[in-house]
């Protein structure tokens, strides 16, 4: 993707050395998913664990007019990575590894906390709050869907109540 950046400058330098000006504007493509996909929201939460898996959230929006199928999930920093669900199984609550996830035509899949997650597991120590990892689905089919995830403390998921304005 950075390629893509320092072409387009590059080609928009050589022309106005040159004198010349660019008959439209180069469009710089500034997400890494195919065309019709597109993932925003990318968050983390660290395990409270030094160690420990950490989980990854998002939201997966498919514009196109078919269904795509995540098949695989990784996550920059870490060894492994799996798709999981939340849910319950004898009247108990459970953590299930999903083997694909389908994100219907025309639809958004949202991978909020007690539904679906990408477990990262194995953490290289690299991680810090406030930091960045980047977060790659892959999908039925070789495509791939790779964007930057927030790093966050243990708990700390975007919009929790802060206690700022509440009356005593």
């Amino acid at each position: 993707m950075q390629a893509r950046y320092i072409i387009a400058a590059a080609l928009a330098a050589s022309l106005a050395a040159c004198g010349g000006e660019p008959a439209e504007e180069v469009a710089v493509d500034e997400g890494d998913c195919p065309p019709g996909i597109n993932a925003s929201g990318g968050w983390m939460s660290l395990a409270a664990i030094e160690g420990d898996p950490s989980a990854v959230y998002f939201e997966l929006e498919n514009t196109n007019e078919r269904n795509v199928m995540i098949r695989a999930a990784s996550v920059s920093g870490y060894e492994m990575a799996a798709l999981h669900q939340v849910g319950e199984w004898n009247l108990q609550p459970s953590m299930d590894e999903l083997m694909q996830v389908d994100v219907p035509a025309g639809e958004t899949v949202v991978f909020e906390p007690e539904t679906m997650h990408v477990m990262a597991m194995q953490p290289d120590g690299t991680q810090e709050v406030g930091g960045e990892a980047e977060a790659t689905l892959t999908f039925v089919g070789g495509d791939k869907c790779s964007f930057p995830v927030e790093i966050r403390a243990p708990g700390d998921a975007p919009g929790a109540a802060t206690g700022e304005g509440e009356e005593e």
